[in-house]
């Protein structure tokens, strides 16, 4: 027998409620919470640091640098402050035979953001591996080498607010998507005079979050921020210019949220009072890493997620719940063996799922399923049943969202 498409009482069909205006909401430029300009706090942080090993250097001894430890073994996890912070494990970097070349980069990368600060330059992380090219004995072999000395860097200096943006290192990627109901005023590099982009004026495309966001100001009328995993899910709902429908604003996200998108996001929820709401697939890297990454940061960046996540953000779905009530039954793929040891290390090892028993409960429902199900899989009951049925019939039980 064929699966019956499910029915609600109280279908997006009816005529909704007549809405109040919405109430327009802005937020300027931030301000670092620092009373020194950020700038001069990195030059002053990696001055301290080459004079101390400097003067340590003339002394006969052997300079020593200390970094926090970058994993998940290195985090603790609070519900009352929201995002996973650092337990406090440091480790030591000692200038001895063994480590002769990397504590050179590390110094040569603290000099090359010196200058790059000084003369409010950038480059980019693939760029600062190709500069390592003229350093001799002390170049980079792979990107993966500059970008974890890098990475160090900034877990150094990350006790100020200092981070690898304000080091003036960026990503190559971009940040992700933005549409909807929301004003971003951004400033012409130049001159400074203010460039103001309206999200909900892009025609087919969309407003592209820059690699550094603290200077920008925003405006918006919108009730609620949807942050969307996939880009197929995200054209969909702009296609059909939900974000009007529904009064929001949407971001993409692209898979797991670059440090731009988190901060992005971040500054939209605290300055303007809007809740966050995440749509991805029901899969453990869906739950366990894009979604956690989102919400409380990871183990390899707890040295700054204080800055670079949103803890009031809540989890739509895909639930493994909505599997069931929206009978996505036969629209799932099973759990291949690295969901289901994904998801057994989130229960086992992971600070922010074993903190909620909701969670825990959630993960053990879809391993007990043994399955797995994408946005997509909505298509099922027809290309915009997500938009006519899903989505509005979630949104009126935001209370029961997981945490």
């Amino acid at each position: 027998m064929a699966a019956r498409k499910p029915t609600d009482k109280t279908s997006a069909a009816k005529a909704p409620a007549p809405r109040r205006a919405p109430r327009q909401r802005s937020v300027g430029a931030h301000v670092p919470e620092t009373s020194k300009d950020l700038k001069q706090v990195a030059l002053d942080s990696i001055r301290e640091v080459a004079l101390r090993v400097h003067q340590t250097a003339n002394a006969g001894g052997l300079p020593q640098i200390q970094m926090p430890q970058r994993n998940l073994a290195n985090v603790k996890f609070d519900k009352k402050i929201g995002y996973f912070e650092m337990a406090g494990n440091l480790k030591t970097r000692t200038l001895d035979v063994n480590s002769v070349k990397t504590f050179a980069q590390t110094l040569r990368l603290m000099a090359l953001a010196k200058e790059m600060v000084a003369d409010e330059d950038f480059a980019t992380k693939r760029e600062a591996y190709y500069v390592s090219k003229n350093w001799g004995d002390a170049k980079f072999g792979e990107q993966r080498e500059s970008d974890t000395v890098l990475d160090d860097i900034e877990g150094m200096f990350s006790i100020h607010d200092v981070t690898r943006e304000e080091l003036r290192f960026v990503p190559e990627e971009h940040g992700g998507s933005v549409v909807g109901a929301l004003t971003v005023i951004d400033r012409d590099p130049e001159t400074h005079e203010p460039i103001r982009s309206d999200c909900a004026a892009m025609g087919s495309g969309a407003y592209t979050i820059p690699s550094t966001v603290d200077h920008l100001g925003f405006e918006t009328s919108a009730e609620f921020v949807l942050v969307i995993e996939t880009g197929g899910m995200f054209q969909r709902l702009n296609h059909h210019r939900y974000w009007r429908t529904a009064n929001c604003i949407l971001v993409e996200m692209g898979g797991v949220p670059t440090r731009a998108t988190r901060r992005f996001v971040r500054r939209i929820a605290e300055g303007l009072k809007l809740p966050v709401y995440a749509f991805v697939d029901c899969d453990p890297y869906g739950i366990c890493n894009i979604y956690r990454t989102l919400k409380v940061g990871s183990g390899s960046s707890a040295h700054v997620n204080r800055l670079f996540c949103v803890p009031t953000a809540t989890f739509m779905g895909v639930t493994p719940q909505d599997i069931i009530d929206f009978g996505l039954d036969d629209a799932t793929h099973p759990l291949l063996q690295v969901d289901v040891k994904r998801a057994k290390d989130a229960l086992k090892n992971d600070p922010f799922f074993q903190a909620q028993p909701r969670w825990k409960s959630a993960i053990k429902q879809m391993l007990k399923m043994g399955v797995r199900a994408e946005q997509q899989a909505f298509a099922k009951w027809g290309l915009n049943f997500v938009i006519e049925e899903y989505l509005p019939k979630k949104l009126r039980e935001t209370k029961s969202f997981l945490p």
